[in-house]
C-alpha cells in the first residue's frame, strides 16, 4: 500500500478504507462516506470520485472515466481529484494500493 500521497501516480489503485462505504441520506438523498467512527457528507463531486474507487481501477483510469463523464481533460480533473483523495486518505478513509 502507498502511505505517502506524493508517492500518489496513474498507476495507484485507490480504494475505500476497510470499514468504509458509500451510501446516501435516506432524508435528502445527500451522499455519504460512512465509517466506524461517524459520518462525512460529500459533495456531488467526491461522490462522483469515490464511485471509482475500486481498489482495481488505476487513478489514470479513473481521471479517463471522469473526463468521459463530464466532457474535460483528465490532466485539467487530475488536481482536484488528488485534492480529494488527498484529503480523504489524510483523514484514513481512502487507501492507495
Amino acid at each position: 500500500m502507498i502511505t505517502a500521497v506524493d508517492a500518489i501516480s496513474n498507476e495507484s489503485r485507490p480504494a475505500l478504507a476497510r470499514g468504509t462505504r458509500l451510501s446516501t441520506d435516506q432524508q435528502t438523498g445527500e451522499p455519504l462516506l460512512l465509517f466506524p467512527e461517524g459520518v462525512v457528507h460529500l459533495s456531488d463531486t467526491a461522490h462522483g470520485i469515490l464511485e471509482h474507487c475500486d481498489g482495481q481501477a488505476t487513478l489514470g483510469t479513473i481521471l479517463e472515466r471522469l473526463a468521459a463523464q463530464f466532457d474535460a481533460e483528465p490532466d485539467v480533473l487530475r488536481a482536484d481529484v488528488l485534492e480529494c483523495l488527498s484529503q480523504l486518505h489524510g483523514r484514513k478513509l481512502v487507501v492507495f494500493r
